[in-house]
């Protein structure tokens, strides 16, 4: 049956169409025969109990420099749709966190993916920490003699921002280094949350794996292998991605994972995988269904929206 779909994502105007798994999505949808909304988070509205947005119906089209096609801008009530595909990219701060508190407000007849109660709490480099024995040893913390004693442990350390994203602000310290104590400062000026740190995996040379899951089960993997010089695998930051399978490991954490996933209502996810480590758990934007379809074939977009298909008629 046709849904009726709206996507709260980033100005759609500036997306890369070969890697945006959110057009991905808008394409299988409307191949699905649809109907699709589009609008931006700043215009999701609460009034009086009732969640609306400014919205323009969507047409998209696989085709570089022509792939979209906007009706006029019109109210939309959300309350009306069958499904609001949660989209757009971190920084994951107050006001993604406020979007969540919002959406959750919708009647349950909506389906909001991914659930806005759960985005808003399994920040995904702090949901990760609930499987400390299949991570690297990591600390979360501001406090910076805490830190140095860390790296005095374990020697080599990588530094995360605990809220950014795309491999943004993240550093590489070697047990040499005497930068860190700059890096510590220069965090606490510009950020009020605290650092993860944890310990440098060497294997990250042969790559970051992500894995996509799909209602809590492992539908495709990429690798990605850094750039020459570069510590961060994220292909934002010229990451190679390469044809990878399942490892042994690999299976064994999404059987740990998955059954929660799913119990969260977390449809479509992405965990990253170094070695034998899980490093972090991807619930808000998750990214990679472009790159698996080009080195596996498997049609990710189409496994999400079966997914989201299969829990409206289970409600129904």
């Amino acid at each position: 049956m046709p849904l009726t779909v709206a996507i709260q994502m980033d100005p759609i105007d500036r997306i890369d169409i070969g890697g945006d798994s959110t057009f991905a999505l808008a394409l299988e949808a409307q191949n699905r025969g649809h109907k699709i909304w589009y609008y931006l988070p700043k215009h999701l509205a609460q009034r009086d109990g009732k969640i609306s947005t400014r919205a323009h119906m969507l047409a998209v089209r696989n085709e570089r420099g022509n792939h979209f096609t906007l009706g006029p801008q019109q109210p939309l009530d959300l309350s009306t749709v069958d499904v609001v595909l949660l989209r757009q990219d971190p920084p994951f701060d107050m006001g993604y966190i406020t979007t969540t508190h919002i959406l959750e407000r919708l009647p349950k007849r909506v389906l909001v993916v991914n659930d806005p109660y759960w985005v808003r709490n399994s920040p995904e480099k702090v949901f990760v920490t609930d499987y400390p024995d299949l991570m690297p040893p990591t600390l979360i913390t501001s406090d910076p003699e805490t830190i140095r004693a860390f790296r005095a442990e374990h020697g080599e350390i990588v530094i995360k921002p605990l809220y950014g994203n795309g491999g943004a602000g993240v550093f590489r310290i070697q047990p040499g280094d005497e930068n860190l104590n700059a890096m510590m400062e220069f965090f606490g000026a510009f950020v009020r949350e605290p650092m993860m740190v944890q310990r440098y995996e060497a294997k990250v040379r042969q790559g970051d794996k992500r894995i996509i899951l799909v209602d809590g089960e492992p539908v495709g993997a990429i690798n990605r292998v850094p750039a020459k010089g570069e510590a961060r695998s994220n292909m934002h930051v010229g990451g190679k991605p390469e044809k990878t399978e399942l490892t042994a490991r690999d299976k064994e954490i999404c059987a740990r994972l998955g059954p929660e996933l799913k119990r969260r209502g977390l449809i479509f996810t992405g965990i990253d995988v170094i070695g034998d480590y899980l490093t972090e758990i991807n619930v808000t934007s998750p990214t990679g269904i472009w790159e698996i379809k080009r080195f596996e074939g498997t049609d990710i977009a189409g496994l999400i929206w079966t997914a989201i298909e299969n829990r409206l008629t289970a409600r129904a």
